[in-house]
């Protein structure tokens, strides 16, 4: 079974750690550091929240792709294996969105 794309996206990023920031978009984002990273991610956000207001399904998808590409940028800026990620995600199958988030506030639902 192949791995993921994901899985594969964020392996090239970590190789590009050590890439010359001259030529590497990533290996100058990763070297400007996590705070430079943490604004691309919430600057992509943003466009793709717009993208969806506007009804554009290709733009939609191309942002999406922008922000998925900077999370894991992110990731590798601040030690995130996408492994942490999944097996959080696994934990919360099944589980109520509404009830869990009561229950990161300390609310007995």
């Amino acid at each position: 079974m192949s791995e993921h794309p994901f899985d594969r996206l964020y392996d090239q990023v970590l190789a590009r750690k050590s890439a010359d920031p001259s030529r590497s978009y990533t290996a100058k984002l990763l070297k400007e550091g996590v705070a430079k990273c943490a604004k691309k991610v919430g600057e992509e956000g943003v466009e793709v929240a717009l993208a969806a207001l506007a009804g554009d399904k290709k733009e939609r998808v191309a942002e999406s792709a922008d922000l998925l590409y900077h999370l894991c940028v992110l990731w590798v800026a601040s030690g995130v294996d996408p492994a942490d990620v999944y097996q959080e995600l696994q934990a919360r199958e099944g589980r109520s969105g509404l009830d869990d988030k009561a229950a990161r506030k300390g609310i007995v639902r």
